[in-house]
């Protein structure tokens, strides 16, 4: 199950880990993805706090994290395959892995049909 930011990043929770990318609807509004800089292993990131940057033919785009906690994993392939958040968002193209630090900062995260009426007000 999928849970979404209004800044429009993804989060699949398995147990107290977080996978985290941006949406199909962010990639398609940046164009094609040409750069991406992704955090440090290790590094504490905080709620809504910036943690990547996303860079298309079109803009630069700051990535927020969904939860608080520890980046434990990131996506190494994006270094040389950036496109992937553009082919695949929800699968080969996710960003980081967190460790959770405080599950209640769950209830902050939309749910799909929340997510799905804010992008249709855009």
């Amino acid at each position: 199950m999928l849970k979404f930011t209004k800044t429009h990043e993804w989060v699949k929770i398995e147990e107290n880990i977080a996978t985290v990318g941006i949406t199909d609807y962010a990639q398609k509004e940046l164009g094609d993805v040409v750069f991406v800089e992704l955090p440090e292993g290790n590094q504490e990131v905080r709620q809504f706090s910036s943690f990547a940057t996303v860079e298309s033919t079109k803009a630069v785009s700051e990535v927020y994290a969904p939860l608080s906690g520890k980046i434990i994993k990131v996506n190494k392939e994006l270094i040389n395959n950036p496109g992937l958040i553009n082919q695949d968002p929800y699968g080969k193209g996710w960003l980081a892995k967190i460790e959770i630090k405080d599950k209640n900062e769950i209830n902050n995260l939309l749910e799909e049909k929340e997510y799905l009426e804010l992008i249709e007000k855009s």
